[in-house]
């Protein structure tokens, strides 16, 4: 089912999954530049809640229709969805944007190219997925690269195990989403932009105790002129337009294929970390890289037929 106006589901941009999918990880990768770029011009709980009212303004204006369509059968999961929307959204975004404090956009993209393998594991222990011994070996590369981030490729660091809290939180904030995507599998019959809407007011909502707590303990502070533009960035492209092109490309070629191309993220994260931020791309950063979308390729390798 379409899930844009007609007028726009006849173009040819809005027709080529491939492109769609393309601009979908160029925006993701670019929400770990701006959880960089955020620091010191908004307070992470303050863009997190931001991000989500933006969202809730836009779907508002553009997809409460097709949210009111299939409002019956969202009343009934409402509880499931505020969780999804809580942990897969809200936590996520909490625990990245922190994450950025202390460690750099090239981590936090490398990192959470993790994710689909921790889906794999996921899905393993929650329904017993057969895993085969190929991707056995692809979750062992994956997280071998996570680990080498973690490390930031020093040994002393591994023998000593100290690392670097931000690496860690954003580790965290991957095993959550990969959660959220093993919930999904029990997703009521709805369309993608109706589930998605409400996950994000579900978001905006389990956001508040958070600002609250940001608030109360003196770390919240109010965007600069920059830190308004950041939110602007987040609303608009990774959270609104991205999830709308991410949705019509798997109504084009499918989830398997769509899924697929998630893999780009961690490379546009990178990219853009050194043209934007000037940070360095180091020995590890690439060896990780490879370590950890290696591992993803023997995971797909090895699915059984």
């Amino acid at each position: 089912m379409p899930i844009a106006p007609k007028h726009l589901t006849g173009t040819a941009i809005f027709g080529n999954a491939y492109v769609l999918l393309t601009l979908t990880t160029l925006s993701w990768g670019g929400n770990a530049v701006a959880s960089r770029l955020a620091v010191g011009d908004i307070s992470p709980m303050a863009l997190t809640t931001c991000r989500w009212l933006g969202v809730a303004i836009l779907i508002l204006m553009f997809a409460r229709g097709r949210v009111a369509a299939d409002w019956p059968e969202l009343r009934k999961r409402l509880p499931y969805l505020l969780m999804l929307g809580a942990v897969g959204f809200t936590m996520f975004n909490t625990l990245m944007y922190t994450a950025a404090h202390t460690t750099g956009a090239i981590n936090i993209g490398i990192i959470q190219g993790s994710i689909p393998v921790f889906v794999l594991i996921g899905a393993y222990l929650a329904y017993r997925t057969p895993v085969s011994l190929v991707q056995g070996l692809g979750v062992a590369t994956t997280i071998g690269g996570v680990a080498l981030v973690a490390f930031q490729g020093d040994v002393a660091r591994l023998q000593t195990l100290t690392f670097n809290l931000g690496d860690l939180l954003i580790t965290i904030a991957c095993l959550l989403y990969a959660g959220y995507t093993v919930a999904l599998r029990r997703r009521p019959p709805v369309s993608g932009i109706a589930m998605f809407s409400v996950m994000a007011f579900a978001a905006l909502v389990t956001s508040l105790p958070l600002l609250t707590a940001e608030i109360a303990l003196g770390d919240f502070f109010w965007p600069t002129a920059k830190g308004w533009a950041i939110v602007g960035f987040v609303v608009i492209f990774p959270s609104f337009v991205a999830q709308i092109f991410f949705l019509r490309s798997v109504d084009l070629i499918g989830p398997g294929r769509a899924g697929v191309f998630v893999n780009l993220v961690p490379i546009f994260a990178s990219a853009l970390s050194v043209l934007i931020l000037g940070e360095e791309f180091q020995v590890f950063h690439g060896a990780a890289l490879v370590l950890v979308l290696g591992g993803i390729w023997l995971a797909e390798r090895g699915k059984k037929p």
